[in-house]
């Protein structure tokens, strides 16, 4: 047997990217891991679980049944030509090549392409633009933060190594006690595992971060707070923490969905960065999304630098055209828009409304996927994939917006190609088409 420990390995799974993974590849297939989680090492375990797809398939009479590539990719392509306004939807679990050639495929077709951010950060991404964002790199927080903010999210669980490497446990260049240098603050609505670590964990009542930012805003200017609470919090442990908060050495608030998908979503987000920029007329202080998966704050990156907006761009008018509400994927199966659905990293039936699983479950649906999921069971077309990160190289962008280089650690069954080539293929065989027509 020969065993081989390929190191420096990034870790495709949630957007904290830990690059510091070991792999064991014994024979082609990897056996151990190290430094990594348990739910990064079950997604490097993953690629030779038995829920592999191996052959691409095309649904016939109700039933999925093997076919070639080329026939599948040909499929695909008819099925988005066919339709008057497909929907090419994913994204957050490949590497940024299959995001560029996505933009160039939904161009092509005059397509909506949308991530999974509409339903996650998407507002968080609406905030930014409404006021902007005092932000810095995970490496800054290591190194100098001493007062942590966590706001409805639960890295204990969501993100597992996140405090160890980057906030609360880690040893930094000016923070060298960890966590003796470092104060810890949780806001949620549940007394979380990560609240359990806080030195100070106020518990919020759901649908009250708007006005619970607002009090700090008021505390932090020195105004009166009316009443004994806010959302349940004390007035007198929010003017407390405040004041921990004024007298930071340099401090981070991270949000997560607690925020973007509870009364307010946009409007807490914004409410949220207006206090971190109340917060540096008395301190340096800075404020970062938790991005749940690996990479999806690469998606609008690239859409940015390609179309100029971050998601939910339509392409039906020419050129790309953005407002969410109107062009995010939710809304246009809910309004029944739709007439075709490329899904791609992702499981929407999984996640999605039931008015939205309903109707998709009616359209022609091609699925790009390395595992068979609740999507597949409804595709017409189902093309496996590598698992990028694990069986193909690429970029992805940390939920600080840093760039990192996916390593290829082993090979993908025989017929698996990575993302972008099947999106090559399917692009090359509409244009083909269209030629022809």
């Amino acid at each position: 047997m020969s065993q081989e420990v390929v190191t420096d390995v990034v870790c495709p799974f949630c957007g904290s990217l830990c690059d510091d993974g070991e792999i064991v590849v014994e024979d082609g297939k990897i056996v151990e891991t190290r430094n990594l989680c348990t739910i990064g090492t079950a997604k490097f375990l993953s690629a030779q679980n038995g829920h592999r797809i191996m052959k691409p398939m095309i649904r016939e009479n109700g039933e999925l049944k093997e076919t070639t590539f080329e026939n599948a990719v040909k499929k695909a392509a008819e099925i988005l030509l066919k339709a008057e306004r497909p929907l090419l939807y994913g994204w957050a679990s490949t590497e940024c090549d299959a995001h560029r050639v996505g933009c160039e495929l939904a161009e092509e077709l005059n397509a909506v392409i949308d991530d999974t951010s509409s339903v996650c950060h998407g507002p968080s991404t609406i905030a930014k633009q409404e006021v902007g964002l005092p932000a810095c790199t995970l490496g800054q927080v290591k190194n100098r933060a001493d007062v942590i903010v966590y706001w409805g999210c639960n890295p204990a669980h969501a993100h597992p190594r996140h405090m160890a490497r980057y906030t609360t446990f880690i040893r930094g260049f000016f923070r060298e006690q960890g966590k003796q240098d470092r104060t810890l603050v949780v806001i949620d609505v549940r007394n979380t595992d990560t609240a359990k670590l806080a030195d100070h964990f106020l518990q919020v009542k759901p649908g009250y971060d708007y006005e619970l930012f607002s009090a700090f805003r008021a505390a932090i200017k020195g105004q009166p707070i009316r009443g004994e609470d806010v959302g349940g919090v004390p007035v007198s442990k929010i003017q407390e923490v405040a004041e921990i908060m004024k007298n930071a050495g340099f401090g981070v608030i991270f949000f997560g969905l607690g925020l973007t998908m509870s009364r307010g979503k946009h409007r807490n987000v914004e409410n949220a960065i207006k206090l971190t920029i109340d917060l540096n007329k008395y301190a340096k202080f800075v404020i970062m999304a938790m991005r749940g998966h690996y990479n999806v704050a690469g998606f609008s990156i690239v859409t940015g630098w390609q179309t100029g907006y971050p998601f939910g761009i339509d392409f039906q008018r020419g050129y790309p055209y953005y407002n969410p509400g109107e062009t995010t994927s939710n809304e246009i199966l809910q309004r029944e828009e739709a007439d075709a659905v490329l899904v791609i990293a992702s499981d929407p039936v999984s996640h999605f409304p039931a008015s939205s699983i309903s109707y998709m479950a009616k359209l022609p649906v091609i699925v790009i996927e390395p595992h068979v999921t609740p999507t597949t069971e409804i595709a017409t077309v189902v093309i496996p994939s590598a698992i990028s990160g694990i069986e193909d190289e690429g970029t992805a962008y940390r939920m600080d917006h840093v760039p990192i280089r996916l390593r290829k650690v082993i090979e993908p069954p025989l017929g698996c190609l990575p993302d972008r080539k099947i999106l090559e293929a399917i692009l090359e065989e509409v244009r083909k088409l269209k030629s022809k027509a």
